[in-house]
């Protein structure tokens, strides 16, 4: 594993379109870029570096006037929407210099999700945000979290949600059980627009839910069918369908989508939201409460016993190996699979179409 890196040449979650109100700045960092993003009066969402052109004054700590331009809070150099300055407050009657205009961050605003390009634009190529559908249709019911801030790199949560295997014991008696460590997986390498993805495949007949899904679902003993795919470096998502035992793709079908956004700070920080959706008008186990709301406020202690692990892996790479090497699985295979990807994303590697990653 390449410990505390992450891939600059990828679209990352900036944040949720509610997020960002008209004519809000908002100053953060993705992959080691600042940026201030903010959304136009004319409804567009726009990001630059986040530093003013004259002396690294942070913009996110200026003010947006009300003819929408940007004022830096130090000197008053001022941007408008384009990212050019129009304004040298201190030499009002001396031209601008040509110099003096923000480097763009390109930004697709779409389904609800605010993305935006941190490396350079010439390396793009194909790669285009996953697409989240289920966050605006009306078919569905979504709750977001807030956004988490880890201090731990990123690849160790894309690591984590392939990685069923953890339920026993890190969430025993809450979503996971020894049962569910050991259910069969098929591991599939795809595109999932324009960006090379990884997803398991877990399915099982006869299953008895732990105790969350039995309440979240109304079913003990199910067929089930659940999936993960690291669609791109920025997003995990998630489906399990259950249903009783053959009922499987009928109207008896319950489950949820988990969208998991993964955006890298630096090496050893991230921040992490999950959102999740149901079909709309699904309940919980006393068949009254919405099946949403019981996950909304049972999910945050899944979440939390992740984060404690997770953070513990991190503070192990501060320490010297002394030819420590982890030993793998069968069940780690898309683990190792997702590393081949970054690390390929990071040095601008293609593989060959026909060979799989791991022989790449």
């Amino acid at each position: 594993m390449i410990a505390n890196s992450f891939v600059t040449n990828a679209w990352y979650v900036a944040g949720l379109s509610p997020e960002f109100a008209t004519n809000k700045l908002h100053g953060m960092v993705i992959a080691k870029k600042p940026i201030v993003i903010w959304r136009t009066g004319e409804g567009k969402v726009v990001a630059f570096d986040d530093r003013c052109v004259h002396k690294r004054m942070p913009l996110s700590c200026g003010r947006l006037m009300e003819n929408g331009t940007l004022e830096c809070a130090y000197h008053g150099f001022t941007y408008d929407g384009n990212g050019q300055c129009v304004k040298t407050p201190s030499q009002p009657n001396h031209p601008i210099p040509s110099r003096a205009k923000l480097k763009p961050f390109p930004v697709i605003e779409q389904e609800g999700v605010v993305w935006v390009w941190a490396g350079d634009p010439d390396k793009m190529g194909k790669a285009r945000p996953p697409r989240t559908p289920e966050l605006t249709s009306g078919e569905w019911e979504t709750y977001a979290c807030e956004p988490m801030n880890l201090a731990c790199n990123y690849r160790l949560l894309i690591e984590n949600l392939l990685d069923v295997t953890h339920f026993y014991p890190l969430h025993d008696g809450n979503i996971g059980d020894l049962t569910a460590s050991s259910i069969p997986i098929e591991f599939v390498e795809h595109e999932v627009d324009g960006n090379p993805s990884v997803m398991t495949i877990r399915e099982v007949q006869n299953y008895r839910h732990p105790p969350f899904l039995i309440d979240w679902f109304g079913y003990e003993t199910v067929d089930r069918h659940h999936t993960h795919c690291m669609s791109n470096p920025g997003l995990t998502r998630v489906r399990l369908r259950c249903a009783p035992p053959g009922e499987l793709g009928t109207a008896a079908e319950r489950g949820y989508i988990l969208h998991h956004t993964h955006t890298p700070v630096d090496e050893t920080h991230h921040i992490w939201r999950w959102i999740v959706s149901v079909p709309k008008g699904q309940r919980a186990l006393d068949g009254k409460t919405p099946s949403i709301e019981r996950i909304k406020a049972m999910f945050p202690g899944v979440v939390d016993q992740d984060r404690w692990a997770l953070e513990r892996q991190q503070s192990m790479f501060n320490l010297p190996d002394d030819g420590y090497q982890e030993v793998h699985l069968r069940a780690d295979k898309s683990i190792l699979i997702l590393r081949k990807i970054l690390e390929s994303l990071e040095k601008g590697v293609t593989k060959d179409p026909n060979k799989s990653w791991l022989a790449a």
